[in-house]
């Protein structure tokens, strides 16, 4: 459905984008700050066995899945697929 009012929707369109940063922003920060806990709870009980790095390593794939769902796609780019994609569908 197209929206009428052309400021509402670019106006629903930049909250849905901050949300999106936001979130992105938090999850970021609370990587940063649990696994820095997590080193120093590995270093002072078990220096030998490195084992916070899998923390490390699986969150930072989620986080960077993130962050490329965030920032990874030009919002020009997805809205020519868009519309080409609408085109060939009303071909059909």
């Amino acid at each position: 459905m197209i929206d009428a009012n052309p400021e509402a929707e670019l106006r629903r369109r930049a909250e849905r984008r901050v949300r999106a940063k936001i979130g992105f922003r938090n999850n970021a920060v609370m990587y940063l700050f649990v696994n820095f806990g997590l080193a120093v709870l590995n270093l002072m009980t078990t220096p030998h066995y490195l084992w916070f790095l899998w923390s490390v390593f699986g969150w930072g794939i989620g986080l960077v899945a993130h962050g490329l769902s965030v920032y990874g796609t030009n919002e020009a780019d997805r809205e020519r697929a868009v519309q080409a994609e609408m085109e060939r569908m009303r071909r059909r």
